[in-house]
This record gives C-alpha cells, structure tokens and sequence, in this order.
C-alpha cells in the first residue's frame, strides 16, 4: 500500500467518484513513479496552474488535489512545449501525483453545492429555508445532483445579489433581470450549480438561476423564459470551499486514524498536513477604466 493509494481511499469517503457526471474525469489523474521524500503536504486547487506547480516544488508537497481535472480529453503526446502538459510531467518527475474530485464534489452532501445553498440563504437550514434535488437524488442520503432552495421567507433580488457577493467575498458579480421590476423582484426559490451551470438550469423551475457561468444565449434563454440569472465567475463558485474540503479531508483522515480499516494505510496518513494552495486564483480580473 502506498501514501497515494491511501489517500485515494479517503478522498473517495469524501466525495465517492460514482457521484460524478459521466462525462467527467475524476479520480486519480496523474500517479508518480516514486513519492517524493520526506513530503507530506496535500496542495488543494481549483486548478493545476504552473503557478500552482511551482508551489507545490517548491514546499514539501506529494499530492495535489486539483478540482478541476487536468487531463479531460485524450492526450495524443506529452510534451514540454505545452504548458499544462508540462505541468503534468514536472509533477511525476519530482514524485507528486494528482488527484481530481470535481463533480463529485459538486454534488455529494456536504459539497459545493450545499455550500452554495449556504451562501444565498444562510446556515439555519430547515428553519429559514429547504433544498431538494435538481436531477438525481443518490441512494442513502449522499447527495444528489444540483440543488434548488426554497426561502421560507421571500426576499428581493437586491437582496440575494448582496448576499452572494458578500459571502463569497467579490467586488462584482453579474445580473439578468427577467421582470421590470428588477432588483425589487421578490424571490421564493433558487436554482444552483457550481461552476458552468447553464445546461443544467435550463427549464428549471425557478425564479433566479445561481452558477458561475453561461453562454450569451443560455442567459437570453433564461430571461426570456421568466428567469433572473445571477453570475460571478465559474472559479468564484467554487474556491471558497477549498477551506472546508480541507477540514472536510483532516476530519475523515482522523477517524481513520481512530479507526483504522487498515493498520498499515492508516499508518501512512499520520502527519499528512492538508493545504490550500496560496497561488491559485481566478483567471480574470474586472477593471474599472
């Protein structure tokens, strides 16, 4: 049993890989041939970034979560010439692997999406407001696919827009408005999804739809179909989770510690210090001119 494989066995208690989308490539994306001596960091990211990479080289990393997976089609080469590529192969040649959660982590319980749920409407569920499922609930209570909230008490768009923009800590974020009355639209339900959530939410029922992005013409769409559309950056709806998937990650490493399913797996975990990377960051900056 190596440090990886271990690892591996409890990112798949954190967010269990047959959660993911099919199209999705999750999982262990990248194992290196040897595991970096005296290494015992875990780099959390959004993305593998050369910034990213030169992080994780430069303090005493062996794995690295990428949330978004670095390798999603069929490669034809590896090759230095090509950045991501290339980020790939430093990371195997210095003994760090790479794993990839994301739509898992989207949709278990728990995950980006029930913390979004938290971030428009507030941390008292079931008292203030309630969540179901957008598309397939999975067995046993372990999440389901997107999640629309219903507020028990509504509230004006202008409203959520603060909310959204001040939980997840931005200057800006984007808004469609569907009725004349604009910001002083009240609103009783939301429909979310991290990141790109366009060809989900389309045809939803709801009176604002929440994700990072949508085409041009998805956000025409909704509009004109009677549907507000909040955005604020694909990445923006997803970083600030980094933090929890962190403790999220330590709490599971204890129980097994605890607990041990394996005495000598647990035994490679001791001491794994999980780390939210300093150098990821959103792509794209707003300018005021």
């Amino acid at each position: 049993m190596s440090l990886v494989k271990a690892f591996c066995r409890v990112m798949g208690r954190v967010a269990p890989l047959q959660f993911a989308e099919k199209w999705d490539n999750v999982g262990l994306i990248l194992e290196a041939p040897h595991v970096r001596a005296n290494a015992k960091r875990v780099l959390l990211t959004i993305d593998l970034t050369p910034a990213v990479v030169e992080e994780a080289l430069s303090t005493p990393t062996s794995l690295i979560v990428s949330y978004h997976p670095p390798i999603f089609k069929p490669l034809s080469s590896l090759t230095l010439s090509n950045p991501l590529q290339a980020s790939l192969l430093r990371c195997a040649a210095a003994g760090i692997s790479v794993y990839t959660p994301h739509t898992a982590l989207d949709s278990v319980t728990d995950g980006i999406n029930d913390w979004l749920c938290t971030k428009v409407a507030g941390p008292l569920r079931d008292i203030n407001w309630t969540a179901r499922f957008i598309g397939q609930e999975f067995p046993d209570g372990l999440g389901g696919v997107g999640r629309i909230v219903t507020l028990k008490q509504p509230m004006e768009l202008k409203m959520l827009q603060f909310n959204i923009r001040t939980e997840l800590e931005l200057k800006h974020i984007q808004v469609a408005y569907a009725k004349p009355e604009r910001e002083k639209t009240m609103v009783s339900t939301i429909a979310i999804c991290a990141g790109s959530g366009g060809s989900m939410l389309l045809g939803v029922d709801a009176d604002v739809y929440f994700t990072g992005e949508m085409s041009h013409h998805e956000v025409l769409a909704a509009v004109q179909s009677g549907h507000n559309v909040i955005l604020c950056g694909h990445t923006n709806t997803e970083r600030g989770f980094l933090p929890w998937l962190a403790k999220d990650i330590e709490e599971f490493i204890q129980e097994e510690l605890e607990q041990p399913t394996d005495p000598a797996e647990a035994e490679l975990l001791k001491g794994l210090e999980i780390v939210v990377s300093q150098k990821d960051e959103h792509p794209l900056v707003t300018v005021d001119v």
